[in-house]
Parts: C-alpha cells; structure tokens; sequence
C-alpha cells in the first residue's frame, strides 16, 4: 500500500540549514518550552502545551525551531494556524479549515470530515499522535519579552488591555497613551494625517517594497477599510489598472437582482466591485489559492504587473518572499450564506488593496509600523489588544480615535452640527478614550 498523500505532502518538507539553526539562538524562555516540548514528543502520555505572548515576542521563532528539528527527525511536524498568514510564516504551514476540511460556517448538526473513518481522519490522528502546533492569537501574554525590556511600561498596559484590567472611566472607557493618538478636530484632514504618521514621505518610497510591506493601517470595519484605501491608491504615482468583476444571482430567472444592483454590493471577504491597482501597490489574499505554496488568505503580496485576465504579483513575507505569481480571476461568494436571501457571485481577482486592512486581517501578523483608525469604537472581544500589540514598538503606533458622544449630547446637539464638533473635538491634553471590550470568561482556563 503506498504512503498517503496527506503524509506524503508532510513528510517531504525539508526543514532550511537557518531553520534548524534556529535552536542555537533561543532565549531562555524559549529555550526552556523548546527543550519541554521536545522531552514530551516521544513519550507515551503526550502532552499539550499553550505558549502565548503578543506580536513580537518570539512564538513563532520557536515554533519554527521546533518544526525544524522534528522534521530534520524524519518525525511528522504538522504545523497548523487559525489564520492564512498566520499559516503562511510557518514552514509547512495551513489553515484548520484547508488540513482538516472544517467548514467556514459551521452548524449544530455539522460533522468535520476529520472524525470520519477513512484514510484522512486515519492520517490526521497518527499527525496528532506525532507532534502538532496550532498557532492561534490569544489574549493571555508574557511579560517578560523583548518588548518589556525595550518599554516595559507600554508591555504591562498591553497586559491590562488583553486582559480588560486596564482603569475606566465612568462610561467605561480607557484611556489611549497620548503620545500615540493622532489629534481628533471633527475635520476630513484628521484622516489625512494619520495617513501621514504611518506613511511618511510616501512618493520618496513607493518602488521600496520594504516601506510598503512595514507599514498600515487598522480599523473595525470594512467600508472605513476602503475609504483608506481609495485615499492611498489616489496618492499612489504610476498608471492604473481597473479591474471590473462580473456579478450574478444564482437561480434568478426572473432578474429581480440585476447586476446594477449587486455591483454596489462588497460583502464581507469579497473583493470590490471596481479595484483599483497600481504598479508596486500591496494587495491582500481573500482566498486559499494554494496554501502548500503559502497563496492563502490573509497573503500579502506586491503588484509588479497586470494583464487582461491575470494579476502579476510578489510575494513579500514569509518562506516564499521574492516568488512571482500570476493570480487569475475566480468565482466567488459570500461565506456567510445568511447575508442575502439570494445566491451572489462575483467573478474577480481574489485581492484587496491592504494600505489598510481590518483588525481581524491584521492577526497573526506583526507590522512594524501601525495606525489604528477608529471612527467608532471597537465592537469585539480583544480586537483593541490584536490592534496594538501588531507595532513591534509604542513609538511606530499612531491612533486616531473619534471621542464617542453620550445620548444627551446628542439630542441636544442634534440640530447643531457646528457647535458638537467643537464640543466634542479633543486634543492631546484632555485624553482620548475608547472602549475596550473583554469577556473575561474567554481568558478563564
């Protein structure tokens, strides 16, 4: 009987010669869950372990060293993240949903093919019974990372954020450290200037893939997302591409949905309608094309070319940097099926522009320079800890926060526009507030 493929596609990754070097330049933190880890692989028992910090603090470094002494042991190392780019800069790396075929909505009476009898769900609990990291974002963190030693102060109020322990005021609000808030007037330009914070000196650097790649900028939603964009891509020098997609309702003999209608239409993981492109612009994957190949959702890549009916573009992070691509246009639908009372398909290419990207896109990455753009408040667990703690630095973060207004103020200024700007408008001195929302019951083992 021949090897199956799932252990096949396992057991020909080659770890690198710096992979495997990895391990001689461990701190003591992670030298000392490597060496845990690895006296546990080859034991009966087993063991799970859950090893959590922040952006930047090292966990995939060890993971990456782990991964590469296991293999370089002939052993089965399956390397497993929640996130496409969090997959995309391990070795081997893919998605839950791509190695175990988990559905992207799931019901109460799903069953994953991954308990199923048959040779995968056979392949799958021998991987479990060798070794098996699942990179997945948390909210519990280790203070003592290269981030304490360089600004301890910003370290511990990440902590506090993560953990919802950080002091309120009397709406529930914390308070954003000022040296990082951008200056909120009420005007069209405080936009503009975060955009200046986060990407200065922008027509200096635009063939600088480096510039492009270490920087953007976070927000909660996807229509503040592509207000940013748009702004960036008019900046952006060099010819442009526009790129229309092909839009329809499945089983709609009767055109009650017309494609003026659904082109105004960008649900949430679908590409616009109309996308706007330039030479040198950075693009996001929307979906898995070919995760073995690291083409995965959450991929950030370059634009170095365009044709009628392909995208030539660059890799930029991970194992695979510097690989072209050509990225073709696809059908694609929502992955919410409750969004529409009708079936929508668009064809289009996979991308989105990622000048700016949500929070969520922003996971498992770490971006040495960020802004955050909140024209309103947060609205989910942890994502203004995910927002923060991507900068490898409090100096490389920039928020522009627009101070929220209670129900009285805006009944009495309803009809006023003019005098709640100026009555709302905070500058550094008075504080900027936000929500932050935690479920401490997440974080309870």
């Amino acid at each position: 009987m021949g090897t199956a493929r799932e252990e096949y596609e396992e057991r020909i990754i080659e770890p690198t010669r710096q992979d495997i070097a990895l391990k001689d330049s461990l701190n003591e933190e992670q030298k000392a869950a490597y060496d845990k880890i690895l006296a546990t692989v080859d034991t009966d028992q087993g063991g799970v372990f859950f090893v959590d910090g922040p952006g930047g603090t090292g966990k995939t470094y060890l993971y990456k060293a782990l991964l590469a002494t296991l293999r370089s042991q002939e052993k089965i190392a399956v390397a497993t993240a929640t996130s496409g780019v969090a997959a995309s800069i391990m070795p081997g790396g893919r998605t839950a949903h791509s190695r175990f075929k988990i559905p992207l909505t799931i019901d109460d009476g799903a069953v994953l093919p991954v308990i199923r009898k048959g040779t995968r769900s056979q392949i799958v609990a021998a991987s479990l019974r060798k070794s098996y990291i699942w990179e997945s974002m948390t909210h519990l963190k280790l203070v003592h990372n290269m981030r304490a030693q360089s600004d301890p102060w910003f370290a511990e109020y990440l902590l506090r954020i993560g953990d919802g322990t950080e002091e309120t005021n009397s709406g529930g609000e914390i308070r954003l450290p000022d040296e990082v808030c951008v200056p909120y007037t009420g005007s069209d330009i405080d936009l503009d200037g975060l955009i200046d914070c986060i990407f200065p000196r922008l027509d200096e650097n635009m063939s600088n893939t480096s510039y492009i790649t270490s920087r953007a900028i976070l927000s909660t939603r996807n229509d503040w997302v592509d207000i940013i964009n748009m702004r960036m891509i008019g900046r952006f020098q060099g010819d442009q591409m526009v790129y229309h997609s092909f839009d329809s309702a499945v089983d709609d003999p009767h055109n009650y949905y017309p494609p003026e209608f659904l082109k105004t239409l960008t649900p949430n993981g679908l590409p616009p309608h109309i996308l706007k492109l330039k030479i040198g612009c950075p693009i996001i994957l929307l979906r898995n094309i070919d995760p073995a190949n690291r083409l995965c959702n959450g991929t950030r890549l370059v634009v170095r070319g365009f044709q009628r009916n392909s995208i030539d573009a660059e890799i930029v992070l991970g194992q695979h940097a510097g690989k072209r691509i050509f990225l073709p246009r696809i059908p694609l639908c929502p992955s919410d099926d409750e969004m529409f009372p009708f079936q929508f398909k668009r064809k289009q290419f996979p991308v989105r522009l990622s000048f700016a990207m949500t929070v969520n896109k922003a996971q498992g990455q770490t971006i040495p320079n960020v802004g955050v753009y909140l024209p309103e408040p947060v609205f989910s667990h942890g994502q203004l800890y995910v927002a923060l703690s991507r900068a490898t630095a409090r100096s490389n973060i920039k928020i522009l926060a627009i101070p929220a207004i209670d129900g009285d103020d805006k009944k009495k200024n309803k009809n006023n526009k003019k005098k709640k700007q100026e009555e709302n408008s905070f500058t550094i001195s008075d504080g900027i507030y936000t929500k932050n929302i935690v479920y401490k019951e997440v974080l309870t083992p």
